[in-house]
């Protein structure tokens, strides 16, 4: 009738197969759509070594708002923001806000061409070990986060970001204003 063999292939196909239609319906899953556990609570610290030859740790901002943006030189809806957030950096600059731009998955030689090629004078460092994205659980890029001058994260915009976002998130961000997730419009990255 029924031998142990049997029993035993039919466990293990399940398995697979639960498996497999677990990660199927993981690749179906757009990452904007991810809700992040760190809104409304203190960022991850992290120690950067910036570009410039400096290091930057994020407690050493605390009383400023900060904009940490993941970004990529390869990264098409990267190279479509750039421009928006060093413009926003030109308009906050002097008011008590700080933006940090952190490099991933990159080659150093790319991201110093993209930076010149933008003109982006905010800080901007790399994390060459992936570990400051993963304690953000940065699925894809750009990602950015919004902290108030107290080190939590008000907000979390996923995708390309533009100026009127920026701004009303900064602004929120200064005030200490939580608010839902943002999704950008829907780009590949390669």
């Amino acid at each position: 009738m029924f031998s142990k063999a049997w029993f035993k292939l039919g466990v293990t196909i399940l398995a697979v197969g639960g498996v497999i239609g677990l990660l199927a319906y993981g690749f179906t899953r757009d990452s904007r759509y991810i809700q992040s556990p760190l809104v409304a609570k203190e960022a991850p610290s992290f120690t950067l070594a910036l570009f410039d030859g400096g290091t930057l740790t994020l407690k050493d901002l605390r009383g400023k708002a900060v904009l940490v943006n993941f970004w990529a030189s390869w990264c098409v809806p990267c190279r479509a923001e750039a421009r928006a957030l060093e413009s926003a950096w030109q308009k906050y600059k002097d008011r008590g806000v700080v933006f940090l731009g952190v490099n991933i998955q990159d080659r150093e030689d790319d991201a110093r061409a993209f930076m010149k090629e933008f003109g982006i004078t905010y800080l901007n460092g790399r994390d060459e070990s992936g570990k400051i994205a993963i304690d953000y659980g940065v699925w894809g890029i750009p990602e950015t986060f919004f902290l108030d001058p107290q080190g939590r994260i008000t907000y979390k915009h996923a995708g390309e970001l533009r100026v009127p976002i920026i701004v009303a998130k900064l602004d929120e961000a200064l005030r200490g204003i939580v608010s839902a997730e943002g999704k950008g419009e829907y780009r590949a990255v390669r």
